[in-house]
């Protein structure tokens, strides 16, 4: 494993659709001291931006080349269809591929369902981006089939989206070369982990100083605490004598 000093900041890229805020504040909390650089990547660019060293990390969609990458799940998508407002779809809370049977489904060439053809009736041409494929269905040309991040993303006000129960899902995960396991990267999966800032994995912690030994009392300082012999039970023994004496004397004569 390579020291954390060969990378003064850490270099996560992120796909479209992830929102790694959460993870960035925690790790700002806990090393201030390096820098977190963000950078957007196409889905079909993150793993070439790894290859070529330009980032340390990324959070991406599954599947990636295992023979190469480490890859950590972080999460699975719900997959909704984007449609206008006033389509047919909207009466229901969900959808099924088969309620997309007679619609035009559109596929953007940057597609990342990873399906070879989507349900319903093909489009035309297919458009170059999701982005391109959002205006096509504002315009009534068909509907859209993404993960829900890229549907809120690409969010509207003369659109919206139900869930499709039966549709391909996205998984995110966090990615890096095999051989470039970093501190910095060890770092960051203790973060999107949920571990604890003194987890003995990742980043070394500086050990805190080992609190000095209870000196044990000695047999003497033990002997010299405790009380001497008959010295309360011999006050308490003398103490009784007394009322007994005490009683006596304050006994009534009997007269003769």
């Amino acid at each position: 494993m390579t020291g954390s000093e060969a990378s003064p900041t850490f270099r996560l890229a992120y796909v479209p659709g992830v929102m790694p805020a959460k993870w960035v504040r925690i790790w700002n909390e806990r090393l201030p001291d390096v820098p977190l650089d963000l950078m957007q990547v196409a889905a079909a660019d993150a793993s070439g931006v790894l290859r070529r060293g330009e980032a340390d990390a990324a959070i991406v969609r599954l599947p990636v080349d295992r023979s190469y990458f480490h890859a950590i799940p972080l999460y699975t998508e719900t997959t909704v269809v984007v449609v206008p407002k006033d389509h047919l779809v909207t009466a229901a809370e969900e959808v099924s591929l088969n309620d997309l049977a007679d619609e035009v489904v559109l596929h953007p060439l940057d597609d990342v369902l990873g399906w070879e053809r989507p349900p319903g009736l093909p489009a035309f041409e297919r458009p170059a981006t999701t982005a391109d494929a959002i205006e096509l269905v504002a315009a009534g040309v068909g509907v859209l089939v993404v993960p829900q991040s890229l549907a809120r993303l690409h969010h509207r006000r003369d659109l919206t989206y139900r869930p499709v129960v039966d549709a391909p899902q996205s998984g995110v995960a966090l990615s890096w070369p095999e051989e470039a396991t970093t501190d910095l990267v060890e770092d960051f999966i203790g973060v999107v982990r949920g571990r604890t800032v003194n987890s003995t994995r990742g980043r070394s912690r500086p050990q805190q100083p080992e609190a000095e030994p209870v000196r044990k009392r000695s047999d003497a300082a033990g002997a010299r605490r405790q009380p001497a012999a008959g010295g309360t039970a011999g006050r308490k023994a003398r103490g009784g004598s007394d009322t007994a004496k005490a009683g006596r004397r304050g006994r009534p004569r009997r007269r003769s």
